[in-house]
């Protein structure tokens, strides 16, 4: 019973902790100081959405821990999500920005079909995930253009 709950931990807060270490790493503060497209959130609702999406991703993760592949592919991603922090908000890199997105999507994509396969939470997770990294290429390529 222990052993499932400190596997529960690891997987489910793995993500929310190094996501914060990347934010500390990141110039969050320019965001203020950009011309941002139609349908951008104030900066505040960002910390509360990733707390939200690293936490549930954190249990889709946990929910196929023994799936090696898609847990590969997963934190391949999640590498991609905190790389794109410090592109975007610290060397001001929006297409850059824009692409990585867009890698990351196509990585989603695969685990959904993998997902699907073998944990129903975890692609539903991944679905909420999904819809969020369209809103986030929307935004970086809107950045993008008009900045």
């Amino acid at each position: 019973m222990v052993i499932y709950m400190i596997s529960f931990l690891f997987y489910t807060f793995t993500p929310l902790v190094l996501g914060i270490i990347s934010s500390l790493f990141s110039n969050t503060e320019m965001y203020k100081g950009i011309i941002k497209p139609p349908a951008a959130p104030p900066s505040f609702i960002f910390p509360i959405v990733w707390t939200i999406l690293y936490l549930i991703l954190g249990y889709a993760s946990y929910k196929t821990k023994d799936d090696k592949k898609s847990n590969k592919l997963f934190y391949i991603n999640l590498a991609i999500s905190y790389i794109w922090t410090i592109v975007f908000f610290n060397l001001s890199n929006y297409l850059q920005g824009f692409i990585l997105i867009l890698v990351m999507l196509v990585i989603e994509v695969i685990l959904l079909i993998r997902y699907k396969k073998s944990s129903l939470p975890a692609f539903i997770i991944n679905i909420i995930y999904s819809i969020w990294l369209l809103y986030a290429a929307y935004l970086s390529l809107g950045v993008y253009i008009l900045n």
